[in-house]
């Protein structure tokens, strides 16, 4: 299967898992891993830093363990997903090209050109709610492996910073320039994070559902003024 096509869908069901309703949830980063500090030249003020937090936690040994795993534990999810697109695109084309022609006519029926493309539209659309729901569980599992690393990364930042003896981290996007690359701690906070979490539980418990379902529901039961059920938890 392409990589770009899993890519892809990852990047849909995501949004599907967190929103309960909707596509979207925690997809592979694939960003390039820290590179090595370029020597510093000049002053340097002392306790400030600069770290890319998104790209530590992709590059991560738990991330890029769990990334790996995946394609095969969840094998039979990915084939099914790629053999509904095959499905998906092979339904469309003939209503596609029949559009095309329609369209390309000398005086075009709009009203059945209309026709058509709600009908296209709506394929389309169910054809991607089902890819969705197909990879559900690997979206499950891109959300649990983030969460476990979430939970050591505040650690591996703060360890990072008392090492290199600083007090202020700043987010690269918020940095107009730097003199060297003494400031980044990316490898430094990434050595730590491997330290803390070398690698992730991939399949999430029974039960189990992503932080922000979790807190959704708690909000919720808190306004009904209900007790909210304790999440299952995994084994790290």
């Amino acid at each position: 299967m392409r990589n770009s096509f899993k890519t892809a869908l990852l990047a849909a069901t995501t949004l599907l898992v967190l929103a309960g309703t909707q596509p979207a949830l925690a997809k592979d980063k694939d960003k390039a891993a820290p590179a090595a500090a370029p020597a510093a030249t000049g002053t340097i003020a002392q306790g400030i830093g600069i770290a890319d937090i998104e790209a530590i936690v992709a590059n991560s040994s738990a991330q890029q363990t769990a990334a790996t795993q995946r394609q095969t534990t969840y094998k039979a999810q990915f084939d099914a997903a790629k053999a509904k697109e095959d499905q998906l695109n092979a339904q469309l084309k003939p209503l596609v090209d029949k559009f095309n022609a329609d369209r390309a006519a000398a005086k075009p029926n709009n009203a059945l050109l209309q026709q058509e493309l709600e009908q296209l539209q709506g394929i389309q659309n169910q054809g991607k709610q089902d890819i969705q729901k197909i990879l559900m569980p690997v979206g499950m599992s891109q959300a649990y492996v983030q969460e476990q690393i979430e939970g050591k990364l505040n650690d591996a930042i703060k360890n990072a910073m008392t090492k290199k003896g600083v007090s202020l981290l700043l987010a690269p996007d918020s940095v107009i320039a730097a003199n060297g690359g003494a400031y980044y701690l990316n490898q430094d906070i990434l050595n730590e994070l491997n330290a803390l979490i070398p690698a992730a539980q991939l399949v999430p418990p029974a039960g189990w559902e992503p932080r922000q379902v979790r807190e959704a529901k708690a909000q919720q039961a808190a306004a009904q003024g209900q007790q909210p059920a304790a999440p299952a938890t995994g084994g790290r």
